[in-house]
């Protein structure tokens, strides 16, 4: 056999050491865990489009020591075996690519991360990764944003099958509007932006996968016949209805607002706020296929959770189900609710005990306003003249914030240390909980007096309401502790009239994840009153109640959590929030550090969006 370089020497012989050592070749069987499916079932189950946009370009990432994924994989006899790239080409054609992605749907169980060899070799053995990987160790834990990426591309099925011949190319082509392109797309990557060069003075070089035609001299702007390879390169990195999978907008969109970790470009764009990164998700979304356009409800809404054990604040759109924006500098954040016109948003800051008031556009605080003692949860009242904060210290009291002059005005007397405070839905009364004294403190808005009362045998623990027909309160639904269930109270009565138990199956949860002390935290009604959302910590689960008949209709199970050499884990569900339709259900889970959205519908899990440290209170702004 000729040998033609140092390098190619090098590679047989490393070649030689890796079959040696590891017992890796092309003959190998595939790991046990990986289920044995043909190429089409598999292709049927997992994107190309969200592959070769997002995934693809890991194999060609520099790591620490300056080696890439590919320049093993392309050489060697190893079960991820990638193509060679075509001399002068920094990418690969799509042919190429779907030839790599035959490979990798080999290392892949759809749906299971934990089970697909792609992404435990490389993950360091003590957060669950494989004991050796001869390339070393990419990912020292599972939430590396990176990992991250590559597990949300693996649970995320899809059953239609995938174009037969004709590839993403094509399609783009097909269904990208030209002339809004050259109009509107097109100026974005001349143009100047504060502290950063332009698109065009980087992507007019040849090697780029990104490639610009380069301007006519003395011309600001291209030939027709220039726009037009523009766009064809354009739109290979697009995929068309799906901005948050195209490699066109979210390599330059920075990592917190839901970007590629690094673009060697800089962060164009700081969120998916910005006018030019709007301007090309417009351009991106108008290809939508029939039926895929949004509701104008789900598009209109805002899903924030505050990370308790940490200083953020993430915010999801519930038309994309991807962070658009994070609120930092706010350690423990607490509870959140927002001003009724969505100019505020109101954070109970546990660090600190004051209450930061935030400007929703920007994400920057305005005021720190000094509460008198460490807060809990906080709400706000219909007309959004007064923000009432739980107060987590005895005796027992809530403050009273002025949202004209933001200071507090008054501090509310109540039984016990407070836990949660809401709103009931005629806006006439406040009603507060306290775990120690087993209360729930029900507060005349109009006198800022406790009205009355009703005592429990456990903690109270998270509330829901339900109104009558002309608006009043009807009941409440109070969760207890120690109880996998919740009370019912009737408003009028002002008495506990029944108690309901969740259903034994499923279980199994809660024990080793240390909240055996509350089974069931979080709890709902929504928005159109006809159902009742209710989770359990045990059950690993959100069950669904009809109302006003409380009728089970059925529950969707929560993502297990699978650590090295341990039983399986469970979420740990928190709070509840829905869409202002009603269509879909958030549910936060502080063990597994993500958000979990449901159809209300089907009772099928249909997102998971990853968050912060321990997610747990979750509230929706539905934008003006």
């Amino acid at each position: 056999m000729p040998f033609g370089s140092r390098t190619s020497l090098s590679a047989i012989v490393f070649s030689c050491l890796v079959t040696v050592l590891c017992g890796i070749s092309l003959a190998s069987a595939r790991p046990e865990s990986v289920p044995q499916q043909s190429g089409d079932r598999q292709a049927a189950a997992l994107d190309f489009e969200t592959y070769r946009t997002r995934i693809e370009p890991i194999f060609l990432k520099q790591r620490e020591n300056g080696v890439r994924c590919y320049d093993c994989h392309s050489v060697l006899n190893t079960r991820l075996r990638l193509e060679p790239l075509s001399a002068g080409n920094s990418s690969w054609t799509e042919e190429q690519s779907r030839k790599n992605f035959e490979v990798v749907l080999q290392l892949t169980a759809p749906g299971e991360p934990m089970k697909s060899r792609l992404l435990l070799h490389p993950l360091a053995p003590d957060a669950g990764g494989d004991p050796v990987h001869t390339g070393g160790k990419f990912w020292k834990t599972q939430s590396d944003p990176e990992w991250q990426m590559l597990a949300e591309w693996v649970r995320r099925t899809n059953s239609a099958p995938l174009p037969a011949t004709m590839g993403s190319k094509s399609q783009a082509k097909a269904e990208l509007d030209f002339e809004f392109f050259k109009t509107t797309v097109q100026p974005i990557f001349a143009k100047e932006r504060p502290s950063h060069a332009r698109c065009y003075g980087c992507h007019i070089a040849s090697n780029r996968v990104f490639h610009l035609a380069a301007l006519s001299p003395g011309l600001t702007d291209w030939t027709e016949e220039q726009s037009r390879l523009n766009f064809q390169s354009a739109s290979q990195l697009v995929v068309p209805g799906k901005p948050q999978s195209s490699r066109l907008l979210v390599h330059p969109l920075a990592p917190e607002a839901g970007g590629d970790a690094f673009h060697s470009g800089g962060r164009q764009f700081a969120s998916q706020e910005d006018p030019d990164w709007m301007a090309l998700a417009q351009w991106v979304r108008a290809a939508s296929p029939p039926g895929s356009v949004d509701s104008p409800s789900a598009a209109a809404a805002r899903i924030y959770i505050t990370n308790s054990a940490g200083n953020t604040v993430d915010v999801i759109d519930s038309s994309t189900n991807q962070v658009v924006q994070v609120i930092r500098g706010i350690e423990l954040p607490h509870g959140v609710t927002f001003s009724p016109d969505g100019k505020r948003v109101y954070i109970s800051n546990e660090s600190e005990s004051i209450v930061d008031v935030v400007d929703r556009e920007s994400a920057k605080i305005l005021k720190k306003v000094a509460l008198s003692g460490h807060p809990n949860n906080l709400t706000i009242t219909k007309d959004g003249g007064r923000v009432l904060v739980g107060i987590r210290e005895d005796p027992g009291s809530v403050d009273v914030i002025d949202t004209k002059s933001l200071e507090r005005t008054k501090s509310i007397s109540v039984d016990g240390s407070v836990h949660n405070i809401f709103v009931t839905p005629d806006g006439k009364y406040a009603v507060s909980g306290s775990i120690e004294n087993k209360a729930a403190t029900v507060v005349d808005l109009n006198t800022e007096k406790g009205a009355w009362e009703v005592k429990f045998d456990r903690g109270v623990r998270p509330m829901a309401f339900e109104a009558n027909p002309d608006g009043s309160t009807r009941r409440i639904f109070v969760q207890l502790s120690g109880l996998n269930g919740f009370a019912v109270v009737d408003f009028a009565s002002r008495k506990e009239t029944a108690r309901i138990v969740l259903p034994v199956e499923p279980g199994g949860f809660g024990s080793a994840e240390e909240r055996l002390g509350t089974p069931s935290h979080g709890i709902g009604v929504a928005p159109d009153g006809k159902s009742l959302w209710v989770n359990s910590t045990v059950a690993n689960a959100v069950f669904k109640y009809s109302l006003p008949d409380l009728q089970l209709e059925g529950y969707c199970p929560l993502p297990v959590q699978q650590p090295a050499n341990r039983a399986p884990l469970g979420a740990v569900p928190e709070w509840i929030t829905f869409t202002p339709d009603s269509q879909r259900v958030y549910d936060s889970n502080s063990g597994a550090r993500s958000v979990s959205v449901i159809d209300a519908k089907t009772l099928k899990l249909i997102d998971v969006v990853n968050v912060g440290e321990v997610p747990k209170r979750i509230n929706t702004l539905t934008l003006p």
